[in-house]
């Protein structure tokens, strides 16, 4: 029969049970004068020694003497592999990981093996019971998890908590988010000295975890934060080093690193009977502040009456309960800008202005009436919120919007806009940049300070590494601060291109809007309208949210006088 025909020359198999080899030999027939490796490959599964680990030299070696017509002697072509285990712990302990490698004719691996492996390497906590039984049925495994630790949990960072909810912040405002975070500021809250303002909460040491060898993780501890070097106004309880009190009476204010207290000065009126006031501090003024008086505080200044042609420059917000009039229209004027103009760092808020210069580190806020004044502020210009809310004439500047109920006049007055343009902010940007650079470079010297002393024990003093390490811990924590404040002010330096007017009810001829080279006059009269940027280009359009760009509410006022 056809199945009983040769596949080739007669091959003598031999497997010895001592050393585990297979030698084959081979004599010449003159019906195959050659051979190949896919018949001896063939013989070999036929044999049932296909499994075993094949040895490539030999065979060619027998291959090539059988086809020169040689009587090949026994040679060892393959021999038996058992199954080989490999378990690898990694450098922190937390797990180990199997590699097994199938057999070639050996002995398959057994869980005993695995668990001696295991034993032999210390491997006792974490011990997957589940996955060795899988990888022996499975026979083989690649980086696989056998045995996993209990990582350590990281303490939490310190943290400072204030104690003052309703404390007024004197930070800057630009969030991620572009929201402008302006609340109506209501009367001064006061403190007295002894009175708790902020709690220091120390960080954790976290809790530690254990090794599959059961030798203890370190937890990485939380960063610790400490109350800043000088604030004002404020001192350490003398029963608890963590509890900041008040020193003295005066405006608690929210400053990175804790609070400060200013002194509150106050006033009846700021007249010729006074003079000027100029004030480390917060100033409250109960009535007016009469024509060519000067107002000059490092805080908050907040007027319960009328401004008449005043200058005010405050640290902080300004609060005028009545308006303001100044003296653009007056002759000379415009060329003095200086001359009887309103400064902030924070916000400004009235109930009108007329004529008036008013420039805002943060937003404007005029309830009723803008006549013919000039208005700049960094983020919004916001007119109307119980009252008319128009802007009538004049020049209004903010880098992310202006908001009225009413642009312009009927009578066609030219009523100036600008907005999406803040130089400020960008060099801004530049100065954080600059101080996060500076702090990584002091960083970096005392990193390889902190480096020679781990590496050389004993060489330096032990107070000069602890000093080092807090200073580290410092500048790490200023490092964030600062990449953090960074990225907020680029996000909202990207939103100040998307910067828009909003006019709630009409906008008429007459109005000029700018933005950047761009500008627009509006050729007729429109009612509800929103101008933005669209196509490269300044564009009238329906009304629009403009909620995505922070445009702020103000909420009523909330008396905290105590």
């Amino acid at each position: 029969m056809d199945n009983d025909r040769p596949t080739g020359p007669a091959l003598t198999l031999t497997l010895d049970e001592a050393t585990r080899a297979l030698s084959a030999s081979v004599a010449p027939d003159a019906r195959f004068p050659r051979v190949d490796a896919m018949w001896l490959r063939s013989r070999l599964e036929a044999a049932g020694y296909g499994k075993l680990q094949i040895r490539p030299e030999p065979i060619k070696h027998l291959i090539a003497r059988y086809n020169a017509g040689e009587t090949v002697p026994p040679i060892e072509i393959a021999h038996c592999v058992d199954a080989s285990l490999e378990l690898v712990v990694a450098l922190d302990g937390l797990t180990a990981r199997l590699n097994l490698v199938p057999p070639k004719g050996g002995k398959p691996a057994t869980e005993s093996d695995l668990r001696a492996l295991l034993a032999s390497k210390g491997v006792v906590e974490g011990v997957l019971d589940e996955a060795i039984a899988d990888t022996i049925a499975a026979g083989k495994a690649e980086d696989l998890v056998i045995a996993r630790g209990r990582e350590p949990v990281a303490g939490e960072d310190g943290q400072l908590e204030s104690l003052l909810p309703e404390t007024r912040e004197r930070v800057p405002s630009v969030h991620p988010s572009g929201r402008t975070d302006y609340r109506d500021l209501g009367e001064v809250l006061v403190v007295h000295a002894g009175d708790a303002l902020m709690r220091r909460h120390p960080p954790t040491n976290g809790t530690e975890g254990l090794s599959v060898c059961a030798r203890p993780v370190p937890a990485k501890p939380g960063r610790n934060v400490v109350f800043a070097a000088g604030l004002r106004g404020v001192a350490p309880a003398a029963d608890d080093p963590d509890l900041l009190v008040a020193s003295t009476d005066g405006q608690p204010l929210k400053v990175r690193g804790g609070i400060m207290v200013e002194p509150v000065f106050t006033v009846d009126a700021v007249n010729m009977a006074t003079g000027n006031i100029v004030f480390d501090g917060t100033v409250r003024v109960r009535n007016d502040v009469q024509a060519g008086m000067t107002v000059r505080a490092t805080g908050d200044i907040e007027i319960g009456g009328a401004v008449e042609n005043a200058t005010l420059e405050a640290g902080g917000n300004i609060v005028v309960r009545g308006g303001v009039v100044g003296s653009l229209g007056a002759k000379g004027a415009a060329k003095d800008t200086n001359a009887h103009a309103i400064r902030c760092e924070g916000s400004f808020s009235a109930t009108y202005a007329q004529q008036a210069r008013i420039c805002a580190g943060d937003s404007i806020f005029i309830d009723d009436l803008v006549m013919q004044s000039q208005l700049e502020a960094a983020n919004h210009v916001r007119v109307g919120h119980e009252r008319r809310g128009h802007i009538v004439g004049g020049l209004t500047r903010a880098g992310l919007s202006v908001h009225a109920r009413v642009i312009g006049a009927p009578n066609r007055i030219r009523t100036e806009i600008e907005i999406g343009s803040d130089p400020a902010l960008a060099r801004a940007v530049q100065d954080k940049a600059s101080a996060r650079d500076q702090r990584e470079n002091k960083l970096l010297e005392i990193g390889k300070l902190l480096t020679l002393a781990d590496r050389s024990p004993g060489k330096i003093a032990a107070e000069i590494i602890a000093r080092a390490e807090e200073t580290a811990a410092t500048l790490s924590a200023e490092i964030e601060t600062l990449r953090g404040e960074e990225e907020g002010l680029r996000h909202h330096l990207m939103l100040v291109q998307q910067a828009r007017v909003n006019a709630e009810s009409a906008m008429y001829e007459g109005c000029v809007i700018a933005m950047g080279e761009n500008t627009l006059r509006i050729p007729h009269d429109r009612g509800p309208s929103t101008v933005r940027l669209a196509d490269q280009k300044l564009g009238v359009f329906p009304l629009e949210d403009d909620s995505h760009l922070g445009a702020p509410q103000r909420p009523e006022s909330a008396a905290l006088q105590r």
